[in-house]
C-alpha cells in the first residue's frame, strides 16, 4: 500500500533525485531520523533464463523429486527455486546458456 502527499516546490529536486535512483533498481530505507540506508538492487537476466530452463531435462526432473523428497545429500533447492549441486547452480548446455556465462 502506498501514500499520497504534496511535496513542496523546494523539495521537488530531492524527490526527482529520489525517483531516478529508484528507477535505476537503488532503494533507500530510512531506519533513523538523520540515516538513509542506500542499496542497489540487481537481477542479471541470465539468472532467470537458467531458472527457466533448469528443469527441461528430464534427468534433472528426476534429480528435483530425490531433492524435495531428502534423499539428495550434495544436491538441493533454495528459496530462488534454483537447483544447486555442491553450492552451485546447474547450468544446462541450452540456448547457449554455457557460452553466456563464459
Amino acid at each position: 500500500m502506498g501514500s499520497l502527499d504534496f511535496i513542496p516546490v523546494g523539495v521537488k529536486p530531492l524527490a526527482d533525485y529520489v525517483q531516478a535512483l529508484a528507477n535505476r533498481f537503488v532503494r533507500l530505507g530510512v531506519s533513523e531520523p538523520n540515516r538513509v540506508l542506500s542499496c542497489v538492487v540487481s537481477w542479471s537476466s541470465l539468472y532467470d533464463r537458467i531458472k527457466e530452463r533448469q528443469y527441461d531435462d528430464p534427468h534433472l526432473l528426476v534429480l528435483k523429486d530425490t531433492v524435495q523428497h531428502g534423499e539428495a545429500k550434495d544436491v538441493n533447492i533454495r528459496d530462488d527455486a534454483m537447483l544447486r549441486m555442491q553450492g552451485w547452480i546447474y547450468v544446462l548446455n541450452v540456448d547457449g546458456l554455457h557460452e553466456l556465462i563464459l
